[in-house]
């Protein structure tokens, strides 16, 4: 059984260590989307702290964390491009899963109990964005259902823009 939960402070630790897994899974693929100091235990802190923090448990294991913010994001405001919406969205960033976790269909999961969660909340969108070079997570969204729509910058540099409605 999987479940989305909100992250608690007592599991930053693991938190942190699951995106540090997945910088190195970055780098093993031949890019880098996340720098040495981001996402940082402090970012990750910050998320759990104002309850954008996410794990993904897989029989009551935490197999995976991701930020899902409801809040925007100022980068999207302006894509060469256009998105599907104007209407509320959710934004997903940071998404990462325990290397024990890899291959077993886990982001499609998380996908899908990410929609749920938004849906709850009466919002049909949600936007994500990554590296040019992260075909992983390109495939990955558009196997999920997400369009792509445009470029934007988020962090000095320009990312591929996915919107999915729903």
């Amino acid at each position: 059984m999987h479940t989305l939960e909100l992250a608690l402070q007592q599991e930053l630790e693991v938190c942190s260590e699951i995106i540090k897994e997945g910088r190195e899974f970055q780098k093993e693929q031949g890019f880098v989307q996340w720098t040495d100091d981001y996402p940082s235990k402090e970012t990750i802190q910050s998320d759990i702290e104002s309850g954008k923090g996410y794990i993904v448990k897989a029989d009551g294991q935490i197999a995976g964390y991701l930020c899902i913010d409801f809040s925007g994001e100022p980068a999207y405001e302006a894509i060469e491009g256009k998105w599907k919406s104007d209407g509320p969205y959710a934004v997903v960033h940071r998404m990462a899963f325990s290397k024990n976790f890899r291959g077993t269909g886990l982001s499609d999961i998380t996908f899908r109990l990410t929609e749920e969660l938004c849906a709850r909340r009466q919002v049909h969108s949600i936007r994500v964005d990554t590296n040019f070079q992260n075909e992983r997570m390109q495939h990955i969204l558009k196997k999920n259902g997400f369009e792509q729509c445009g470029i934007i910058v988020f962090q000095g540099s320009g990312k591929l823009a996915f919107e999915k409605l729903f």
